[in-house]
């Protein structure tokens, strides 16, 4: 027993979660929307935490309110006062923290609910009209509630580092609102609250405290809030849904049971659960932030602090989860080899996933010579799969039950869903008003809207690519909704990502009445799913020799740099105001540099991935790839160009690095309506290009696309993102 106590981890965690917003009306009369995943999130968080990170539940400190399931209209509440996150409790909550963890213990915070915009109760701070971010408690509409404000956090979480403890916090909220379509809603509202102080308010600590605190964060270069309405500090590792006037979605990524988590969360947990050696904070936030943004794009997650930092700090050491392999048999029709593993959708799996399965006694699952067979999902169940195997060449040794299997990839979705949107017809009060909701209609598109979709259902079928999400649900399906179509107050059809915002630069806007329409916005869904395929196109195996290898940034702009001029040093080039969001103007040049940190040669392309859904090769231009030596690096230069209406355009440029030969123009796409070319590819020669092939395919042969590396061929690929600004 004395061997399990000193095995008790030095975690200690205060998890706060908020459905129930009851009574939720402002003074001026807008109101906080209840919610459906935050206190799930909380309980699923709390379970990965004892479970998982084994630590006791003496160590957790939770505040939720939950709707009530039997009355959940009325304004009751599950959990006892004592239990509610109140801002009251909120505080106590931090301080007890503070008070219970021991010196040089790691923490762990999470709030998930709405974050809330107000006026500054702290003017003599900040300055007179500036903005309070914060934490919106339970019962912000009462007639003593109040946000936990950006200057009182820092002070809280400032009192935890002053006690030596290592602060890491996730905020799974945001400070902006607006209505949606489908199944997704936001965390926030679209408000700027003007509630006034009671005279019993008590800020939590004193205001010169509050004032010198929040100058010491902000006076070194900061300006403004960075996430979550909290300044940027090397103290602590703060990860946050989105940025400021961004969206933060909650999303039944489970399409079985609709249950909602934050979006923010399911990938948190999803890669925690996938740990690896050495494993950072920046690691965590890099495929968070590709999982979401792919999905929402208008959630962008933000890691602030110390992301270099081991997750959970380095005191629980390099551990990597495995799973044990149950049986080994052959397929009695195919007589093929396959395994069933000890894993399903119960630790978050899809099919088509692929584990490297190692011997029973192997300690090191670093070294990628220790694997003797790949097994990819084929057949998911609860809590095990039956999976298809493929032998390494080379490698004698059979697979036994016992064996180890350790997930190397996922998979990538290649056909794509859309669910289709019927709208309400806006009543006589909402037309007076000046401004229609979104998801209104007038009254005489209200009367086409069924036809209009009912165009789009027939158009559907047969295309390969998209398929209607509503006809196509079972238990191994968890990709979720990627497009929605709708049609608008114009008469237009919409192309909207999941959470049922528009997608930019879909244009010329059609017609629902235009001859041939639907069939075009099939034709616009398949483009999307191609793009999205290539986007989304990732090499996953952190223990390929490759794996960070590739090292990819913009270096900086130059306004006096032409073609035939050398290429400018580093230090002769404008740097970037934010290095975090490069930015470039029309007409300057921009250099990208690209450098091979591996100790093998790289044949390196890299492709513009457009805003207006086009995919172009633009280094090399006369040749397939580029050969990079070990330890070299080339500098690309781009002039900026913006084409249409806009101000500004976001672009990502996306860098492949490969053993052998591949090309990349398989990946190329046109601009939105030109046709698109398939079948450029070939499958022989390499697993990279079998690949690519599949992604060029006028009918994709499979559901899923896996992208484990193969044992003879090795690839990874960058991607940075550029803004194009006039």
């Amino acid at each position: 027993m004395a061997e399990e106590t000193n095995q008790i981890p030095n975690l200690y965690a205060l998890l706060i979660g908020i459905d129930c917003y009851m009574p939720n009306r402002l003074p001026d009369g807008s109101r906080y929307k209840s919610l459906g995943g935050c206190v799930r999130d909380i309980n699923h968080v709390e379970a990965f935490l004892k479970d998982t990170r084994k630590v006791p539940e003496t160590q957790i400190l939770k505040l939720t309110a939950s709707i009530n399931p039997e009355n959940p209209d009325q304004e009751e509440l599950v959990e006892p006062p004592e239990k509610l996150p109140t801002r009251k409790n909120i505080v106590d909550s931090f301080r007890k923290l503070g008070e219970t963890a021991p010196q040089g213990a790691q923490v762990y915070i999470q709030y998930s609910g709405h974050g809330g915009r107000a006026k500054t109760v702290f003017p003599d701070i900040k300055g007179t009209g500036e903005i309070d971010e914060g934490l919106v408690p339970t019962d912000i509409g009462t007639s003593e509630g109040q946000y936990l404000r950006d200057l009182e956090l820092a002070q809280l979480l400032k009192e935890l580092v002053d006690k030596k403890l290592t602060v890491t916090l996730v905020l799974d909220c945001c400070h902006s609102g607006g209505a949606t379509r489908g199944d997704a809603e936001i965390r926030g509202m679209n408000v700027e609250d003007d509630k006034p102080l009671k005279d019993s308010f008590e800020p939590v600590a004193p205001l010169e405290v509050l004032a010198a605190t929040w100058q010491s964060l902000t006076s070194a270069g900061t300006r403004g809030l960075k996430a979550g309405g909290v300044p940027e500090s090397r103290d602590y590792v703060l990860l946050a849904a989105c940025r400021q006037n961004e969206f933060a979605f909650e999303f039944p990524f489970n399409r079985e049971t609709k249950e909602k988590n934050g979006a923010l969360t399911y990938w948190l947990l999803d890669t925690l659960k996938q740990p690896y050696p050495g494993q950072t904070y920046k690691d965590l936030f890099e495929r968070i932030n590709a999982k979401i943004h792919s999905q929402f794009p208008t959630q962008t997650p933000v890691l602030l602090g110390e992301g270099n930092r081991k997750i959970f700090g380095t005191e629980f050491g390099e551990t990597v989860n495995t799973v044990a392999v149950m049986q080994v048999e052959l397929n009695a029709e195919t007589m093929e080899n396959q395994v069933v593993l000890a894993v399903g959708q119960a630790n978050g799996v899809s099919k088509g996933a692929e584990f490297a399965i190692y011997p029973r006694t192997t300690t090191d699952f670093t070294k990628k010579e220790n694997r003797i067979a790949i097994a990819r999902i084929i057949q998911r169940g609860s809590t095990q799969s039956v999976c298809k195997l493929e032998l390494i060449e080379g490698k004698e040794q059979k697979v036994e039950q016992g064996d180890q299997a350790v997930q190397i990839s996922a998979s990538i979705n290649l056909v794509r869903k859309v669910s289709l949107i019927y709208q309400e017809k806006a009543t006589p009060e909402e037309l007076a008003q000046s401004n229609l909701p979104s998801n209104k209609l007038r009254p005489e598109i209200f009367e086409s809207q069924d036809a209009a979709l009912q165009a789009i259902k027939n158009a559907l079928p047969g295309n390969g690519w998209v398929e209607l999400a509503e006809d196509f649900v079972s238990s191994d399906d968890d990709a979720g909704i990627d497009y929605i179509v709708a049609v608008n107050n114009l008469g237009e059809y919409e192309i909207c990502d999941s959470s049922g915002i528009p997608l930019k630069n879909i244009n010329p806007p059609l017609k629902i009445d235009d001859s041939g329409a639907a069939a075009t916005i099939v034709k616009r869904l398949v483009h999307l799913a191609k793009y999205k395929a290539t986007s989304e196109l990732d090499n996953t195996d952190t223990d390929s020799p490759l794996s960070g290898k590739l090292t990819v940034e913009w270096l900086g702009t130059s306004d006096t740099f032409d073609q035939g001029d050398p290429i400018p040093k580093k230090n002769q080039l404008k740097p970037f105001a934010d290095p975090s969001k490069p930015t470039a103007k029309v007409g300057e040049y921009i250099f990208l540099s690209i450098r091979n940190d591996s100790s093998q040669t790289l044949n390196v392309a890299a492709l513009n991935l457009e805003a207006d859904w086009a995919i172009e090769k633009i280094f090399p231009q006369n040749q397939k790839f580029w050969t990079l030596e070990p330890g070299k690096d080339i500098v690309i230069p781009s002039k900026a160009s913006l084409d249409g209406k806009g101000n500004k355009v976001e672009n990502t440029v996306k860098v492949f690095g490969t053993l052998d030969a591949a090309d990349y123009q398989v990946l190329e796409l046109p601009s939105l309506d030109q046709p698109v070319p398939f079948g450029r590819g070939t499958r022989a020669g390499n697993v990279l290009a079998a690949i690519l092939a599949a992604i060029d395919d006028e009918k994709p042969q499979t559901r899923k696309l896996t992208v484990a590396a193969s044992p003879s061929t090795e690839w990874t690929t960058k991607q940075v993102l550029l803004t194009i600004a006039k």
